[in-house]
């Protein structure tokens, strides 16, 4: 087991794919010689040259219609996003064209390319970089996509997604770079489609994703110490949504509470909830209570960013109130 950063272990899973399969190349701005925003491909350049990790000039919607153009000639690209809100210049290519030719050619195509890249509320990065994109993306048919929480996740999810045939849309999170964890030194990959049981527990189900894992796994420890057996699951994959490991919590449970650093309205625990009252309800003792960020654009204002998103204190009440009350 060697200790890895969060954001050397994504940089070792392109590395491997990259070693192991030489379809597999890296297209995004500042991915060469400055090595991404945020290091994830330092030095890649030198190892693999030029063009294998191709630094782009600032045009979206033009790279990510280059990277689905490969893609559907056999190769594997990685779209580096430098900021995952930028990526709405090309919502027209991951929709209408990443999403979709696969069908539209009757199977003629596979689109095989991950889209990767920093998103989530960070510390005042003000609004247009505190973006949550997964809602934007849930209704389109034919993406995949998955949100990693932890250097073990990250790194065999997104290996796992290099490989996929699908278009995959991989977010990271821009306060989880710098979290460490020991990494098996063997090769391993996880599932793309399996949400994963964080914690077992019988009172209730917490379901959440992304950097919001880290804050129920803070209120779970004072919530512990109040004698309360919550079970936590962290969804990873976002569509589809794995309602196997749900229902099967739900059904030992029989209470929900959804954390999400999404937006209420319309957000990943409004399609959460649609779907557990759709095939759940009668397992149900509570209404299930979704914890969402407000429906604003996040305030560059420290002290106003940290209210517009979910804090471990509101999980805490939010278990508290839900155990209360009485069927």
């Amino acid at each position: 087991m060697a200790e890895t950063l969060f954001f050397n272990a994504l940089r070792e899973a392109i590395d491997e794919e990259m070693a192991r399969d030489n379809t597999v190349f890296v297209l995004g701005e500042d991915v060469g010689h400055y090595g991404g925003s945020y290091k994830v491909t330092k030095d890649l350049y030198k190892k693999y040259g030029e063009l294998r990790v191709l630094d782009t000039p600032i045009a979206e919607n033009s790279f990510t219609g280059i990277a689905v153009g490969a893609a559907m000639t056999g190769l594997r690209p990685i779209i580096e996003g430098m900021n995952m809100g930028f990526l709405l210049l090309a919502f027209n290519q991951i929709s209408n064209n990443a999403g979709m030719l696969r069908y539209t050619s009757g199977g003629n195509f596979k689109i095989p390319m991950v889209i990767r890249g920093p998103g989530g509320v960070g510390r005042q990065l003000g609004a247009e970089h505190s973006q949550r994109l997964e809602a934007y993306f849930q209704a389109v048919p034919g993406l995949k996509i998955v949100a990693c929480s932890t250097p073990y996740n990250a790194k065999g999810l997104l290996k796992a997604a290099i490989r996929d045939h699908n278009p995959v849309l991989f977010f990271e999170h821009v306060l989880l770079y710098n979290l460490k964890q020991n990494l098996p030194e063997e090769e391993y990959l996880l599932p793309l489609d399996k949400a994963e049981v964080v914690r077992k527990g019988k009172d209730v189900t917490i379901l959440t994703y992304s950097r919001m894992r880290h804050h129920v796994e803070q209120a779970v420890k004072n919530l512990e110490k109040q004698g309360f057996d919550p079970e936590v699951i962290d969804l990873i994959s976002l569509k589809p949504l794995d309602l196997d490991t749900i229902g099967t919590s739900i059904r030992k449970t029989h209470r929900v509470i959804i954390v999400e650093e999404c937006m209420r309205t319309g957000g990943i625990g409004a399609e959460l909830t649609a779907s557990i009252n759709d095939r759940f309800f009668d397992e149900l003792d509570a209404p299930v209570l979704r914890l969402s960020s407000q429906d604003i654009p996040t305030p560059y204002n420290g002290t106003l960013e940290r209210l517009t998103i979910v804090q471990p204190e509101q999980i805490v009440e939010a278990v508290e109130k839900m155990m209360t009350l009485r069927v």
